[in-house]
């Protein structure tokens, strides 16, 4: 397995990450989403446009892995909450956390998951959230093995068409 190399997203990264948030969650999600909301999807929300957003705003944060030859395999995005069931002060929200299959396993993942707790405890977070689908079973085993408990349970639209999400957050001790 290829090692990654982990750093703090800039100004520039946005065209990258467009890429690889666009193919981890269409590899992730195409098995029960339909083709075309999800496109729409990806082409709104995971635009360079919305990176380059993302980038420039202090108040958030991005951890980009790569490939020692820089390709990009993997980010996490944390912010203070966004997610409008999301509205205790003093938490920060887990946005979005990708890793490429091939990528997945051998403790890429919790690499990737501790820099961001990290990151959420350098903030003074005192939880950490995110939203999880609830039909992806296997990123539900993972953050309940990481200590995030369900708080709750909304609803995620992909374009026009809504999907179940639970809501879940860790405790940080400092």
């Amino acid at each position: 397995m290829t090692p990654i190399v982990w750093r703090v997203g800039k100004p520039g990264d946005e065209e990258a990450l467009s890429l690889l948030g666009q193919a981890t969650f269409l590899s992730t999600f195409a098995f029960d989403h339909p083709g075309p909301a999800l496109l729409r999807f990806l082409k709104d929300l995971h635009s360079p446009a919305y990176y380059a957003a993302k980038l420039a705003d202090p108040e958030v944060d991005i951890i980009i892995g790569e490939t020692p030859l820089g390709a990009p395999v993997a980010y996490a995005l944390l912010c203070p909450p966004e997610h409008p069931e999301f509205e205790a002060k003093g938490d920060w929200e887990l946005k979005r956390i990708y890793l490429l299959g091939p990528w997945q396993g051998g403790g890429n993942g919790t690499a990737l998951l501790q820099q961001a707790i990290d990151v959420a405890r350098k903030r003074q977070a005192r939880r950490l959230l995110l939203a999880v689908y609830e039909n992806n079973g296997r990123a539900v085993a993972f953050y309940e093995k990481h200590g995030f408990a369900r708080i709750g349970d909304t609803v995620f639209m992909v374009d026009d068409v809504e999907f179940s999400d639970m809501l879940l957050a860790r405790e940080l001790t400092m």
